[in-house]
């Protein structure tokens, strides 16, 4: 598991968090309770802190960062897809941000919200609670998200990590 120490500043895991061996954590992070962190994904926490809450999942190949008045703070229940990239925002509850979305500073999520695949949430837009947004630059739709769409999908993630914590192992 590749996690690090910024000078005094380490990341704060959860015990019962899953971290894959090929993620990497540096920093001011803290991670959640059975929250996950999947291979290539990248938490670069340099300049301030990310917060990941409790259930989320992190998937392969995301890239969570923060700016130096920024922190990008993420909500319980929560799946990022993969390849998403988020700097400097905030993510609520039971959001799912789509694979290949890009989430930018000051920009905030609402409970529940969907971020589609490839979507570009712009500096300091704000997608309401259970809307969608879809395109580039995300145009917004309020009121299609279903009161918990998203959470079945964040339990997967949940029960995938108790799997990969029991029974991941190297063989080559």
């Amino acid at each position: 598991m590749a996690i690090y120490a910024l000078g005094d500043v380490e990341p704060q895991v959860h015990p019962t968090a899953y971290v894959h061996p090929l993620a990497v954590l540096i920093g001011a992070v803290v991670l959640g309770a059975e929250s996950s962190v999947w291979p290539n994904a990248v938490l670069r926490a340099d300049d301030n802190r990310i917060v990941i809450g409790a259930r989320t999942s992190v998937q392969d190949n995301a890239v969570l960062h923060c700016t130096s008045d920024l922190e990008t703070v993420v909500g319980d229940d929560v799946v990022l897809g993969h390849l998403c990239h988020l700097e400097g925002c905030t993510i609520e509850d039971q959001a799912l941000v789509g694979v290949g979305a890009v989430v930018l500073h000051e920009a905030v999520v609402g409970r529940g919200a969907i971020v589609g695949a490839n979507a570009v949430v712009r500096t300091r837009q704000v997608v309401p609670p259970l809307a969608m947004a879809l395109g580039v630059p995300a145009a917004v739709r309020e009121g299609v998200v279903a009161e918990g769409a998203n959470l079945v999908n964040a339990e997967i993630y949940v029960q995938r990590a108790r799997q990969f914590r029991e029974h991941l192992r190297q063989i080559g």
